[in-house]
């Protein structure tokens, strides 16, 4: 493989791949891997070959992750999670061909794991013992996970006010959990400051090799289409790390020609925390913080996102564009992924309210080819649905016929 160095998304000033600090020393702009000339065939398209089954997505993609070694006893086999057609969906959009990329189902509930599973590869080369994140609750579990199977000593740090039921998941593999009070988009700077004195490698949101591994979803997006690129792919946005790494793995197969075309990228935020968006409707080339955030899940509520400025440019560059949902639609959107057997955590759930926003306003066509990332679970965060209006009845056993065929008699 040809040698591959960091390139500062903001300045171009290029990094070996042996460091660890993520962003620039010149313009603090974050770093990212250089564009990968990977191999792969589409004849070993792996839906009707299953012969993923015992690969993890270092297997598969070996070619496109410059990492000097791998090692698979990390893997608790995240990725090769399925594209399902929708059914009730596709109706009540008025889409024809609508799919969910089903996150939900990675190890730890959520997309959180791919980065994580090829970040902790990057760390291990490198020597470190330590790993850290700072995280709303998703990453937070993965790290505090896949530490605990790496016997890794393991610091993750949460904003005070994180609600016990979050909490609870990621205590389960005894991680050092360390709750902070202050600025959560500050945290995030001040990790990286901490870990290069303590030899901790922080795994925080868009370290490069994190988003290395957001790249295999569009890999297998690719190849669950039959390489036949949809139209569009709408994603869940907050610090911005997961989109970059999309744009990156549909960008990788491009150039390689694997597909013809790249797809449209459609961020999406919650209204009351919205940064990325802000800036996009503004026409700025620069994020502001959030001040107040105000957001019903803040699994998708960065004020400060520190992917915000590269994906601004990536999504001018490419055609992309960011949307906003509100609160109520992202509630909305739970109960119809619900519709599809799909239990996600509302911040996951705005794909689908995004879709049905630009389908209403006609920028998505009804032929169009739509791809939904639902990027978590709902099991991590049940206390949600307290905001929802779930009925049940209740009987005896001796009257419960009755009551069933008075149900069914309505």
């Amino acid at each position: 493989m040809e040698k591959k160095n960091f390139l500062c998304t903001g300045c171009q000033k290029k990094y070996p791949l042996d460091r660890t600090f993520p962003r620039c020393d010149d313009c603090f702009e974050p770093l990212e891997v250089e564009i990968t000339q990977g191999e792969i065939s589409k004849k070993r398209n792996y839906i009707s070959n299953n012969y993923t089954l015992n690969q993890n997505i270092l297997d598969r993609y070996a070619s496109f992750y410059p990492l000097s070694r791998i090692n698979h006893k990390l893997s608790l086999r995240e990725g090769f999670t399925p594209l399902i057609p929708t059914n009730q969906l596709s109706s009540i959009l008025d889409l024809d061909n609508l799919y969910l990329k089903n996150e939900t189902v990675n190890p730890t509930w959520s997309f959180k794991d791919r980065g994580t599973f090829v970040c902790l590869q990057h760390a291990k080369n490198l020597g470190y013992t330590r790993i850290g994140t700072v995280s709303s609750g998703n990453m937070a579990v993965s790290v505090a996970a896949y530490g605990a199977r790496a016997n890794m000593q393991t610091f993750i740090l949460v904003s005070s006010d994180m609600p016990l039921e979050k909490i609870q998941p990621i205590l389960i593999y005894n991680p050092v959990l360390i709750k902070v009070k202050g600025d959560y988009g500050q945290l995030y700077y001040e990790s990286l400051k901490i870990g290069q004195e303590t030899g901790i490698y922080f795994l925080n949101s868009d370290v490069p090799f994190r988003v290395e591994g957001s790249k295999s979803i569009s890999f297998e997006i690719c190849e669950q289409l039959g390489y036949d690129v949809p139209e569009y792919v709408v994603i869940p946005t907050s610090s911005g790390g997961n989109s970059r790494g999309i744009i990156k793995g549909f960008l990788e197969f491009y150039q390689q020609g694997l597909i013809n075309r790249l797809p449209r990228i459609i961020c999406v935020q919650l209204e009351g925390c919205a940064p990325i968006y802000q800036a996009w409707k503004n026409k700025d080339e620069k994020i502001s913080p959030v001040q107040e955030p105000k957001a019903i899940d803040h699994a998708i509520a960065n004020p400060y996102p520190p992917s915000g400025n590269e994906l601004l440019r990536k999504l001018r560059m490419y055609d992309g564009m960011v949307t906003t949902v509100s609160d109520n639609e992202a509630l909305e959107s739970q109960v119809l992924l619900a519709k599809e057997g799909i239990f996600a955590q509302p911040a996951a759930a705005v794909s689908i309210a995004a879709i049905k926003k630009l389908r209403a306003n006609g920028i998505i066509d009804k032929k169009n080819k739509c791809v939904a990332i639902i990027t978590g679970s709902g099991l991590k965060y049940s206390g949600i649905l307290n905001k929802h209006s779930f009925g049940s009845e209740t009987c005896t056993l001796k009257t419960m016929k009755e009551k069933i065929v008075s149900i069914l008699e309505k």
